[in-house]
């Protein structure tokens, strides 16, 4: 099994929540909010101020804490995936888009009202922890399972334990 931690920033300006769209190996698109796979040596807080810079242009100057975790299994794809993700509470700059890992294509601060069109196209893993956090704005961070069965990204089974 592979393993990998994620991190993942949560950033919400008065234009709405910071979400970035991603394209898939397929050709496929999707929206999530900035983050990614936190290097070796890295703090997870460290790890997601760098994938926000590398993918938005953002710099977050304050992190209000963490806001939930994610445990997604595939055993049928032979991985494991943790994901923290955390509250930006403040931050400086500019939008740009020169993801060095080439995914990130394009980024949109989307009102709360309409983020569930943007993620639900991908996976729930990611889709259901922020839409879930902006319904219900919780204040101790909450944690997230899911068991993920098959390898057609097309014909995934998913499931929340």
């Amino acid at each position: 099994m592979r393993n990998w931690l994620v991190g993942g920033a949560v950033i919400e300006g008065p234009s709405g929540l910071l979400l970035v769209r991603n394209r898939r190996r397929d050709g496929s698109f999707d929206w999530s909010p900035p983050g990614g796979v936190i290097d070796t040596g890295e703090s997870v807080v460290e790890g997601i101020g760098r994938e926000v810079v590398e993918e938005t242009g953002l710099v977050v100057t304050k992190w209000a804490g963490k806001l939930y975790d994610i445990t997604a299994t595939a055993p049928d794809m032979g991985w494991t995936l943790r994901v923290e993700a955390w509250l930006a509470e403040s931050w400086e700059g500019e939008l740009r888009f020169d993801d060095p890992d080439g995914i990130v294509e394009t980024a949109a601060w989307v009102d709360p009202d309409q983020c569930g069109l943007h993620l639900n196209d991908g996976a729930p893993w990611v889709a259901e922890p922020v839409l879930e956090w902006l319904l219900h704005r919780w204040d101790d961070p909450r944690s997230f399972a899911y068991n993920i069965e098959g390898s057609e990204r097309s014909s995934l089974a998913v499931t929340r334990v």
